[in-house]
């Protein structure tokens, strides 16, 4: 079981909430671990993802959320403590490049809305020129995309939290709609062409 999400997360303002609104707090974590390893099952989901959600805080401790997105798989796991995705051409604002470059702390949020999952993973990023890894950058980027890339971002995972699907609403994507309406509809072709069979 991961322990050091709820060690780093369960802070006394926390605590003190809990108390307020459900009589007593949550048990404090002791003796967890200095981080969370990444399991077979954590990696697994992640490999399954084309997207997740990304926050930073700026040096004005203002807190920021980026999407990102690609297609499954795009965030890698290198290792069992290590997340790596490239950082492609975009609207050249780089927030959150500037961001981890003061403080390096993020948290991402990992959805998976048709079965009902998230996971939670709090670590530490820096960003990379691509141009300074090009090894890297051909292991871990999309071969349509690589023209894109300008920056590799690499995550040193802390620790991890998988949530319960209490209130996540079921959303499908277009492929996994037409997964399911594909062959109803083909189903439905077949009919019609016997029914105009019988009225001709």
């Amino acid at each position: 079981m991961a322990t050091k999400y709820l060690d780093l997360t369960f802070t006394d303002a926390v605590c003190r909430a809990q108390t307020q609104y459900y009589g007593r707090a949550g048990k404090k974590i002791s003796g967890a671990s200095e981080r969370d390893l990444l399991g077979q099952a954590e990696a697994e989901f992640i490999a399954a993802r084309d997207s997740f959600y990304l926050g930073s805080v700026s040096e004005s401790e203002w807190p920021y959320i980026q999407h990102r997105g690609g297609s499954a798989g795009f965030l890698r796991v290198i290792n069992e403590t290590t997340l790596a995705f490239a950082d492609y051409k975009g609207n050249r604002q780089l927030l959150t490049t500037g961001y981890v470059s003061v403080n390096n702390r993020v948290a991402l949020f990992l959805m998976d809305y048709k079965n009902r999952e998230r996971l939670k993973i709090l670590g530490h990023a820096r960003v990379e020129d691509a141009r300074v890894h090009p090894e890297l950058t051909t292991q871990i980027t999309d071969p349509k995309m690589r023209s894109s890339v300008e920056r590799l971002v690499f995550i040193n995972v802390v620790s991890f939290d998988w949530n319960c699907p209490k209130y996540i609403t079921p959303r499908y994507s277009a492929e996994e709609v037409e997964e399911y309406v594909g062959p109803l509809k083909r189903r439905i072709a077949e009919l019609e062409a016997q029914l105009d069979t019988v009225k001709s």
